[in-house]
């Protein structure tokens, strides 16, 4: 089953799952939603389907291997994973112009063509935006859970733990969390889309 839509905050779970357990579910939600994306992107820049096809499983194996890695606070997961396949793209391209090399070529025509779209970045950074001016509306205790669970990858049981709070108090903080940051978020995209 393809995923229409993954929010961020599924998305940092899901590669916090991985991350902390190798949690194939959560990997296959992330493959069957971002493989095809990357696969459409690559394509876009040019590769032919199976140079596409294979890069976007390459990226997605990278993102079983090092999941741990990800930082939220430095970009979102598909800034994170844009950003693999544009560099597996320009490795793929410097490997083939060491096999074939056309002296009649200067190649500075294609100087700007390791750029993914204008169009792409903006959207991915906007995303991110979005997001941060979001959690800055969170209360305080809210924010610091929402950071235990998704930046520390911090289980709903450790974070109490570690909080002193009771289990179920910091389930209803984190749910009260992602109902305000959807409220934000779905009110700051309906007021850009105007």
């Amino acid at each position: 089953m393809v995923e229409d839509r993954l929010s961020q905050q599924d998305q940092i779970e899901l590669i916090d799952r991985v991350a902390a357990s190798g949690d194939r579910d959560a990997f296959a939600r992330l493959f069957d939603y971002f493989a095809p994306r990357l696969n459409a992107y690559l394509q876009k820049l040019g590769l032919d389907r199976g140079a596409a096809e294979e890069i976007a499983q390459e990226v997605m194996v990278t993102l079983w291997r090092k999941a741990a890695l990800f930082n939220p606070e430095k970009s979102s997961v598909a800034t994170w994973l844009y950003r693999i396949a544009r560099n597996l793209r320009i490795d793929l391209q410097r490997r083939e112009r060491l096999t074939f090399v056309d002296p009649q070529d200067s190649g500075l025509e294609n100087v700007d063509s390791d750029e993914p779209g204008a169009d792409i970045v903006m959207e991915l950074q906007l995303r991110d935006d979005l997001l941060r001016a979001a959690l800055a509306h969170l209360p305080e205790e809210q924010l610091a859970l929402v950071r235990f669970a998704f930046f520390d990858g911090l289980s709903h049981a450790d974070i109490a733990v570690r909080t002193g709070l009771p289990l179920g108090t910091v389930k209803s903080r984190i749910r009260l969390a992602f109902a305000r940051l959807r409220h934000i978020l779905e009110t700051t995209t309906s007021d850009t889309d105007r």
